[in-house]
């Protein structure tokens, strides 16, 4: 039950950020992502292979880890591209299109390993024997037995059933660092470009995704002060009321 209510409560998040999510204040921070994510060589370019052998030779070669980067976002490979942007950004800090996209990249990696959380929980649920269900009460002499993992618990599927919460766990924590690390790149975005609404605007989803709400609201308020009129302000401040009550909580 509490593996489901965590769950329930990354969908939420999900939904509350994708409301925003490349749309207003002219933004063309995602739709660089996208771009980028197409705009590979073709077929005759250089080969993953032959750019991970140039970046080995030359590490401080920031136009090599960008075409790696390049080269590994279309083959939708999500994180060979954050291990190449991650080099080339520590190469370019002020690159704001690589900034935005690795904050895209990180921000989809959180997306895989969600699935992968749901994937997992699914398998707990199916590993969990169904008589658990009808299990005598814990404080009975057979409840006890029933709970005694030398009694009558099944070794195989108690086996099985570990390796699921494992890897359950896993991916829950997989998926929060994936969210700070997009929050993180952002805040960097946000920084080099302070009177940019659309920086604040996506520190905003970041970070309300990464539950961090002292930091969502801050960014959400500049937002709206750099964009008042912003087509989006609205869903902003929507956003706002939902997460002052928690911040306050948390100071």
């Amino acid at each position: 039950m509490h593996a489901k209510l965590v769950f329930l409560l990354l969908a939420l998040v999900f939904a509350g950020s994708f409301v925003f999510l490349g749309v207003g204040s002219g933004s063309n921070g995602i739709s660089d992502a996208l771009q980028n994510l197409f705009s590979g060589k073709g077929p005759g370019g250089p080969s993953i292979s032959s750019l991970q052998h140039k970046t080995q030779k030359n590490p401080l070669d920031a136009k090599a880890w960008r075409d790696l980067a390049t080269a590994y976002e279309t083959k939708h490979d999500t994180n060979g591209a954050i291990d190449a942007l991650s080099q080339y950004v520590a190469l370019r800090a002020h690159d704001t299109a690589a900034l935005s996209e690795l904050a895209s990249q990180y921000t989809t990696q959180a997306q895989q390993y969600a699935t992968d959380y749901q994937n997992a929980q699914q398998d707990v649920a199916a590993a969990t024997p169904p008589s658990a269900a009808f299990a005598p009460a814990a404080t009975t002499p057979l409840g006890k037995a029933f709970n005694d993992p030398n009694a009558l618990q099944d070794p195989i599927s108690n086996a099985v059933q570990k390796l699921a919460t494992d890897r359950e766990t896993t991916a829950y924590q997989n998926y929060q660092q994936a969210q700070t690390n997009a929050e993180k790149t952002y805040q960097s975005l946000a920084k080099i470009t302070p009177s940019d609404p659309n920086a604040q605007l996506e520190l905003g989803q970041a970070a309300q995704a990464a539950n961090d709400t002292t930091v969502a609201t801050k960014a959400y308020e500049k937002f709206l002060k750099l964009a008042p009129h912003d087509p989006l302000a609205t869903q902003v401040k929507q956003q706002l009321k939902l997460l002052k009550p928690s911040s306050t909580t948390t100071k």
